[in-house]
């Protein structure tokens, strides 16, 4: 693991929901912990878990750590956001999600605001794309560039603290690119 940026005694929070995408919330939540980072995954609903969406299927359940309104924005160093379809067009429609994210964006502490796949969406209900370089699946292109958006197909793309990638297959570099954010 030497060639891999440490983050040791980072905190990040992961804001997800049921329908996230098993992968891009799973395989970044386990090689951040791997690296060194604490994680938190933030929820919205009252359950004790949220399950995730598995290519054609539900997936694996994930335990919630802590609601949305009793998250405190100062605990955190980065604020990651799995896609899927279901998971962030939910949370996007949530005013406290929304805030938080704006909030995160506005705050010196937090490092990256890191989102894959369709996760972009929030970022545009958040209203933090315009003039800015981003990434995402390509069917929400549109809704990136008609945000203001300077959309490119790249695995993985930073615009200030503003991490976007575009599909599981760019988790690697999605990784990368926050552990670069959080050591830098």
């Amino acid at each position: 693991m030497s060639n891999k940026t440490m983050i040791e005694n980072r905190m990040l929070a992961i804001i997800a929901t049921d329908g996230f995408e098993q992968s891009e919330l799973l395989e970044p939540k386990k090689e951040l912990e791997a690296r060194g980072a604490n994680i938190h995954i933030i929820s919205i609903n009252d359950s004790e878990s949220i399950r995730g969406w598995n290519e054609k299927d539900w997936g694996e359940t994930v335990t919630v750590d802590k609601q949305i309104e009793q998250a405190n924005l100062d605990d955190y160093d980065a604020v990651v956001l799995p896609g899927g379809q279901m998971n962030p067009d939910i949370l996007r429609t949530n005013s406290n999600v929304v805030d938080f994210i704006k909030a995160a964006f506005n705050q010196d502490k937090i490092k990256a605001i890191a989102a894959i796949c369709h996760a972009p969406w929030l970022l545009v209900e958040a209203e933090l794309v315009n003039n800015k370089k981003v990434t995402s699946y390509p069917s929400i292109r549109t809704d990136m560039l008609n945000a203001g958006g300077i959309w490119e197909d790249s695995e993985v793309v930073t615009d200030g603290k503003l991490i976007t990638s575009r599909n599981p297959n760019d988790i690697p570099a999605f990784i990368d690119a926050i552990c670069g954010k959080l050591a830098g």
